[in-house]
């Protein structure tokens, strides 16, 4: 959902000189893209639910464990392994967004039930918006709910960005337990939950459609499963029935899941273009790949994700494929190929990269 509002802080000079990425298209690294990749295209349903169902099933025994232990020796590492576990399930409604879901009966439903429905975060909060951000002509410009050019903007911005996702499981709860339902009856707040509090979105302009049709009829059987779960929620502690230090402690995770996507989402791209249109290869170069053999990023960076620039490029290849697509694209592509600019060596790096250019154009 639009979660803030940023302003950029660069001065009109600074801004001049910021980078435009008028990069022309590499026609050799298209091309090699989309021919040495065609027969990784098809999703293997026994990775998808495999990788699902166990991320899940730790995730949430590692859950109840933290959140029922009095041992803080217990509760600290159960907590940590239940937010790389649910993050990591929680990652694939990237996959939902994309596939085509005659590929994998069954696996959006099996998606919402298992993750999206438990931690209020729907399908629908991310599909309709996300490829939105794959558009070739929105990429990076004001139409685009997943860009803002944080690179460009104040130095407070960012921590700004990383504190508005902790508060995202109070957000969530509001949305579903409250606005929801609530909704219904005023058909005008209808409007401006579905505008602006139904999207994973980064971009506080952003207005979103209504759905239509199936997508309609889909859409609203997944809210009452989320709305009534977020009742459920509230009521079990307003009641007791859950203590509030075991509620406390399971917000605190939600919340570091949040928090650990938001700070994947922020050295996802390089956050440098200011509106413009871009190219294909333009949107590659200032995107980001973090491959092997730095081993984190298959922690903060899951399902794929580490392969973002490759992603950009080949938007419906499904993940377990990206590790292959890119050593071959890294084999075949010359040196200079604009293929290897987009590979970094890990988040401390992207992070300082970031930090820095804010602080130099707030000069």
């Amino acid at each position: 959902m639009s979660t803030l509002s940023l302003h950029r802080s660069a001065p009109a000079a600074a801004r001049a000189a910021a980078p435009t990425h008028r990069v022309a298209d590499d026609r050799a690294m298209l091309r090699a893209a989309a021919e040495l990749t065609r027969d990784l295209s098809a999703p293997r349903p026994a990775i998808y639910w495999a990788d699902l169902i166990v991320s899940a099933v730790i995730g949430y025994g590692s859950f109840v464990l933290a959140v029922s232990t009095s041992s803080t020796a217990v509760m600290i590492p159960a907590g940590i392994v239940a937010v790389l576990a649910l993050y990591r399930a929680l990652s694939f409604i990237h996959e939902v967004s994309h596939m085509k879901h005659s590929a994998l009966p069954g696996f959006r439903l099996g998606w919402n039930a298992l993750v999206g429905v438990p931690l209020l975060t729907p399908s629908f909060m991310y599909e309709g918006v996300h490829n939105l951000h794959h558009a070739k002509t929105r990429y990076g410009t004001s139409e685009d709910p997943e860009y803002l050019p944080l690179a460009l903007m104040k130095p407070w911005t960012l921590p700004l960005f990383i504190l508005v996702a902790a508060l995202a499981p109070v957000a969530l709860l509001v949305r579903y337990a409250v606005l929801a339902p609530l909704s219904v009856l005023v058909p005008p707040l209808r409007r401006i939950v579905v505008e602006r509090y139904s999207a994973l979105a980064i971009n506080p302009a952003f207005r979103r459609r209504s759905p239509e049709g199936a997508a309609r009829t889909q859409w609203n059987r997944i809210e009452i499963a989320a709305s009534v779960w977020a009742i459920v929620i509230v009521a079990s502690v307003v009641t007791g029935a859950v203590p509030l230090r075991s509620f406390a402690i399971g917000f605190a995770l939600v919340s570091a899941v949040a928090v650990t996507n938001q700070v994947r989402t922020l050295v996802a791209h390089l956050w440098e273009n200011e509106g413009e249109a871009m190219t294909v290869t333009a949107q590659y170069l200032d995107s980001v790949n973090v491959p092997p053999p730095t081993l984190l990023p298959a922690l903060w960076a899951p399902v794929g994700l580490r392969y973002h620039a490759l992603h950009h490029l080949l938007p419906s290849l499904p993940y377990h494929a990206l590790g292959e697509a890119h050593r071959r694209l890294s084999a075949a592509l010359s040196e200079d190929s604009p293929y290897h600019k987009s590979s970094y060596a890990g988040l401390p790096g992207l992070v300082g990269r970031i930090a820095r250019s804010t602080m130099r154009l707030a000069r």
